[in-house]
């Protein structure tokens, strides 16, 4: 169990637990010292490094647990950046040599003629004027071994520019679990899929130590039930919908609600505990049986789980499925707000609301469009400014950035809609405007909430790169992985070179996803692309197409930024057969930077920028995008969205206007960064310092950075985008 925990705490927190186990010969030139020198320069190979404090920390121990804690970690951060498979590449010596596309396909049908077992069936193809690619013998898979493609390339030439990750001492184990385990289940904001998971196993392992303060959360506060449960201790439920949730936990279901879950057959005692649950929150507060209604079907197939009729001594819980089955009326909040609303009664409705004050500041839109009169938007407001105080930060970050992209907007304007997936669409705008006056003083006392609730910082220190990262009000369609940000986030790239990498492996059907990458120029229109039907262009190459991956497959694509014509690159996967993103065994997207003196291998650790889980709805995803500055810079957007596609054959030619669209819907939203809560801490500050990246203060700061730099005052408190969440006030 100690060893399967310690990856999280690296992962999230990019700290290495205080080894434990006998001490060495003392000082950095004793044997110890000389592994743990060995362990950093082999972190140093995939863009990590031991802090100062660490490398001590483990020069003092024996020889042997220092090797036994660089394996397990070298594990763990080859895992993080990619590492930990083979990336091979169709093409041997990629990036040089790609051959122009159609003389690469008349090659391959030249090889088929040449091959008694395939020379009918291509002349058969030829006759018809129509030849499939994939029936081809020397298209789509690997011609030569990963040990050849190796020697087919140079050593990598190490550079100032490259990625270094520091991995600082942390705690003893059990400290760093309790501390990771605590941030997790009291976050204000919902985890991705990773961040449940991890949650799940933290749970299980500190169900009998100490609990957060609160659980605000309540996709969190299933999965600590889920532990809480197995455990037989109290469940933490508050509403009837959080049994729900907890019983697609136990059936491994989507504790978001937002798919419905095949309730599996639970035992006695946890049928029990439900429905003792769902007794104890009704007879409590009756009311609550009208947000039964909102998830009737699920309800519906629970009951016929739990089975209500063989517990009489539960009644309460029993009118939660007589709810379900419209036998029992529980009227709703939401319809009382409705008949209100249909009575034009704008005031009272919003009066009514307060009762429920994230919901009134989810309605704010509507209310505010819907009111005839001055006095309907001043009470609208006054009432919005009344219940401040008791809606989450999320919420209130959430409508602050809302009404700030609430401008007069033009005709033929459209809005981008993005699902708790990452599913988007986009449809007309056709809202009438929130009028100026109401605007303002919604984002006035949004302002002074929020300013209210930060901490008092200190010294503020700030990494200027973070300052246009996106606050990550959510995380449930935001990837996993390192140097990933949330969407709508820009972040600097510099280097010459910028090289794309997608890889899969199928878990039982073949799979064939593609990558491509889309030019735009700054209008939004096309002027190229590159993928398997455009290997070469003037911006850069593409790796060649791999159609099978039984054993796991990579493709590349190689852009010389310098050489871009356009305004904007979009990288994107199209699943053109096969698995989705959510079937196969493993399948993530990254990007990496290099000079083009570095030379090296197609895919090299330490130059790894980014890389994230592909796991969404859909058959394309775009990860992010990249954007020329008028400064001349390119800097990264992060889209984290997922098309629908079609069933097969999706190819980047067909998707150009729906990519172009959504791109353009995101790029033009101005997102709540970092900037926006850094500027009113700084209200509070004793000093705001931006960082030179090269010298820290001697005292404590807080700290706002992309990493967190070697050298810190350890009783500093520390904001990077593992735990920038951290920041939303609660």
């Amino acid at each position: 169990m100690v060893h399967r925990l310690e990856p999280l705490v690296i992962r999230h927190a990019r700290r290495l637990p205080v080894p434990s186990g006998p001490a060495g010969p003392a000082g950095p030139a004793g044997h110890s010292g000389v592994v743990a020198r060995q362990f950093d320069a082999a972190l140093l190979s995939v863009g990590f490094k031991l802090s100062a404090d660490l490398l001590e920390q483990l020069s003092g121990l024996s020889g042997e647990t220092v090797r036994q804690v660089a394996a397990r970690t070298l594990d763990t951060v080859r895992e993080m950046v990619g590492d930990h498979v083979q990336h091979n590449v169709y093409f041997v010596d990629f990036p040089a040599n790609v051959p122009d596309t159609f003389d690469f396909w008349m090659r391959c049908v030249a090889e088929a003629l040449a091959d008694d077992a395939s020379h009918d069936r291509t002349l058969a193809q030829l006759s018809t004027g129509v030849i499939d690619l994939l029936t081809l013998p020397s298209y789509g898979s690997y011609q030569h071994t990963y040990a050849e493609m190796l020697a087919a390339h140079d050593e990598l030439i190490a550079a100032a520019g490259d990625r270094m990750t520091v991995l600082h001492l942390g705690g003893a184990l059990e400290d760093e679990v309790t501390a990771l385990y605590l941030a997790l289940a009291g976050s204000t904001t919902p985890l991705g899929e990773e961040g449940l998971r991890d949650l799940r196993l933290l749970a299980g392992h500190c169900v009998d130590g100490p609990r957060p303060e609160a659980i605000p959360v309540r996709e969190n506060r299933a999965v600590v039930n889920l532990a809480r449960l197995d455990a037989g201790a109290s469940l933490l439920v508050d509403t009837v919908t959080d049994v729900l949730r907890l019983a697609c936990a136990l059936s491994d279901g989507d504790v978001t609600l937002t798919e419905p879950t095949r309730f599996r057959s639970l035992s006695r005692p946890v049928r029990r505990a439900l429905l003792a649950a769902l007794d104890a929150v009704v007879a409590q507060a009756p009311a609550k049986l009208a947000d039964v209604t909102t998830h009737r079907e699920m309800f519906k197939r629970l009951g016929e789980r739990l089975h209500p009729h063989e517990y009489p001594r539960w009644p309460h819980a029993a009118d939660v499925f007589a709810v379900a089955r419209g036998e029992k009326q529980a009227r709703s909040f939401d319809s009382h707000v409705e008949e209100l609303l249909g009575a034009d009664d704008v005031t009272g409705a919003a009066r009514l609301l307060t009762a429920a004050p994230g919901r009134l500041f989810r309605s704010l839109d509507r209310l505010l469009r819907t009111c005839r009169t001055q006095e309907e938007r001043d009470a609208v407001v006054a009432a919005a400014e009344q219940v401040a105080p008791q809606v989450s930060g999320r919420v209130l970050l959430s409508v602050r950035e809302h009404f700030h992209n609430r401008l007069e907007q033009e005709a033929g304007e459209q809005r981008v809609f993005v699902n708790r997936l990452g599913r988007a669409w986009v449809t007309a705008d056709t809202r009438p405007p929130v009028l100026p006056p109401e605007r303002e003083r919604l984002t006035a006392a949004l302002d002074a909430e929020t300013r209210r609730r930060l901490p008092r910082p200190g010294h503020l220190l700030i990494d200027p790169d973070v300052l246009d990262v996106a606050l990550p009000l959510s995380g449930k369609a935001t990837a996993a992985g390192p140097g990933v940000l949330p969407r709508g986030s820009l972040s600097p790239v510099d280097g010459e070179l910028l090289r794309f990498f997608v890889y899969w492996k199928q878990t039982t059907h073949s799979t064939d996803y593609d990558l491509s990458a889309l030019m735009l120029d700054d209008s939004y229109a096309t002027i190229s692309w590159l993928s398997y039907t455009n290997l070469s262009e003037l911006e850069g190459e593409h790796s060649g197409d791999i159609t099978n991956a039984p054993d796991g497959a990579s493709e590349f694509i190689n852009l010389r930024l310098g050489a871009v014509r356009g305004t904007y690159v979009v990288p994107q996967v199209n699943i053109f057969s096969g698995e989705g993103f959510e079937e196969v065994e493993e399948s993530f997207f990254g990007f990496m930077l290099r000079e083009t003196e570095q030379q090296g291998r197609p895919f090299e650790a330490r130059t790894v920028r980014m890389k994230s889980e592909l796991r969404g709805p859909g058959r394309v995803a775009l990860p992010l995008a990249f954007l020329r500055g008028s400064d001349g810079r390119w800097r990264a957007k992060w889209l984290h969205l997922y098309l629908k596609g079609a069933p097969s054959a999706n190819r980047v030619e067909g998707n150009r206007v729906t990519v172009a669209t959504l791109l353009r819907g995101v790029v033009e939203r101005d997102y709540l960064t970092v900037r926006y809560l850094a500027d009113l801490m700084a209200g509070h500050a004793t000093a705001t310092t931006l960082w030179d990246g090269k010298t820290v203060p001697d005292e404590p700061v807080t700290y706002i950075g992309l990493e967190r730099p070697d050298g810190l005052h350890p009783g500093s408190r520390v904001f990077t985008p593992e735990n920038l969440r951290d920041l939303i006030p609660g």
